[in-house]
This record gives C-alpha cells, sequence and structure tokens, in this order.
C-alpha cells in the first residue's frame, strides 16, 4: 500500500511579533485612525475597524495579501483576528482603506496597492502624509466607479480645511490648515476622538467647569460684600 505524501500547509502571511518601523508622525495617525473608528462603530456588532493587519485576498496564493494602515469592513463579525482572510469572511473585502504615506511607502501606496484595492473591491482608497513630504496634496481619496478609481474632488473650507465626504462612512475626512487629519460627524459637526482624546478632552472639561463655578463663587460673594442679593 503506498501512502500519498503529505501537501505542506499553506502558509499565509501572519503577524511575526515584530514592531512596525513606523516614525513618529505615521504611528499617531495610524493609532488615530484606528482607534476613533472603532470607537465611532462601537455600537456595531457587524464593523469590524483594524490596522496593519494582513489581509489575504485569494485561498492558495500566500503573496496575494496586503497590510492595510487602517481599514474598515462592514458585514462581519466584529471580534479579535490575527490575519483576515477573505475567504473565511465570507468574501468580504475591505469597504475602505487608508494608508499613511512615508518614504518607505510612497510608492507602494501610489502605484501598487491602488491596484490590488481596486481589484478586491476597496470602495473607497485614501492617502495622507502628515509630514508634507511626499504627497501633493497632503491627503487624497479615489472613489471605486466600475472596477476603476476615479479621483475624489474635495470642497475646500473659507480657512483652508479641505473636506472629502466619505459615503463609505458616513463621515467627512479634513485635511486642517495645520495638516492635522481629522474625521468628522456631520449630523453633530464633531471631530472623531481616540478614547486616550477623549478622556483628556472630559479631563478639560471638568477643568473649565470647576473654573466657571469658582469664578461664579468668587463673584457672589463679592456682590454679597457689598450688599447685592446675587440671586436677584
Amino acid at each position: 500500500m503506498t501512502i500519498a505524501p503529505q501537501k505542506n500547509p499553506i502558509a499565509y502571511p501572519e503577524p511575526d511579533g515584530e514592531p512596525m518601523a513606523e516614525s513618529d508622525a505615521t504611528r499617531k495617525y495610524l493609532v488615530y485612525g484606528v482607534e476613533a473608528l472603532q470607537q465611532y462603530f462601537r455600537h456595531r456588532s457587524d464593523v469590524y475597524v483594524s490596522g496593519n493587519l494582513w489581509v489575504s485576498y485569494e485561498e492558495g496564493v500566500p503573496e496575494a495579501a496586503v497590510c492595510p494602515d487602517v481599514f474598515v469592513v462592514f458585514e462581519v463579525e466584529k471580534r479579535q483576528r490575527e490575519t483576515y482572510r477573505v475567504w473565511e469572511e465570507n468574501g468580504k473585502t475591505p469597504d475602505w482603506v487608508l494608508e499613511v504615506t512615508s518614504s518607505i511607502t510612497q510608492q507602494e501606496d501610489e502605484q501598487d496597492k491602488p491596484e490590488i484595492y481596486s481589484l478586491i473591491g476597496v470602495k473607497e482608497y485614501f492617502q495622507y502624509d502628515p509630514t508634507g513630504d511626499y504627497l501633493n496634496p497632503l491627503l487624497k481619496g479615489r472613489r471605486l466607479v466600475d472596477s476603476r478609481y476615479q479621483d475624489m474632488i474635495p470642497s475646500r473650507l473659507f480657512d483652508g480645511t479641505v473636506v472629502f465626504d466619505s459615503a463609505v462612512l458616513g463621515l467627512k475626512m479634513q485635511l486642517l490648515p495645520d495638516g492635522r487629519l481629522r474625521f468628522l460627524v456631520p449630523s453633530g459637526g464633531e471631530y472623531l476622538l481616540t478614547p486616550g482624546e477623549s478622556e483628556r478632552e472630559r479631563v478639560r472639561e471638568r477643568e473649565r467647569a470647576n473654573y466657571e463655578k469658582e469664578r461664579a463663587d468668587r463673584l457672589a460673594a463679592k456682590l454679597i460684600e457689598l450688599g447685592i442679593d446675587p440671586d436677584l
């Protein structure tokens, strides 16, 4: 009896445990993109937000993989993953991608990745250069139309803020005059914050409230000293 030799399992890209070599500016916006969007979609169990994670898009082909800086997938389970394998997710590929461009990734972000993202059906693809050294303009958006990307045309506010409307996310992406990137909720006009930024904002709000209370108390005490009822 002849025993057929066992085939070696296909080795798809996986985390290697090594930290990513990113600049401070790049890492800052990787964190902002992932954490702010996770916070925004926290009540949706069918939205998965991640970044710097391998996305394998063709079963049996290990090299058919890409690692977006920030990406969002709708209509999949929100859970922890080591990698994202499209064939294990009912064929769902990322719907939205942001690449934070650097000297190392500029050519790949401009040429190679758009081809891959259009091939797998990423509906919107954005690039952002936080240092202003590699992209002009600093923020670019492309939308998939008939399997090909078309450049998105932003609007510009009076103060120089550049605004893209992301139909996929239901958010505005704003490039502020100082070069910062922020997500804006159209209905409330509020910027998305990371959990850390939200906590710092709450601390500032408490400090402002305490200051205003102390100021009001001092004013009331002064009025009483002058024989004036502060409640009138």
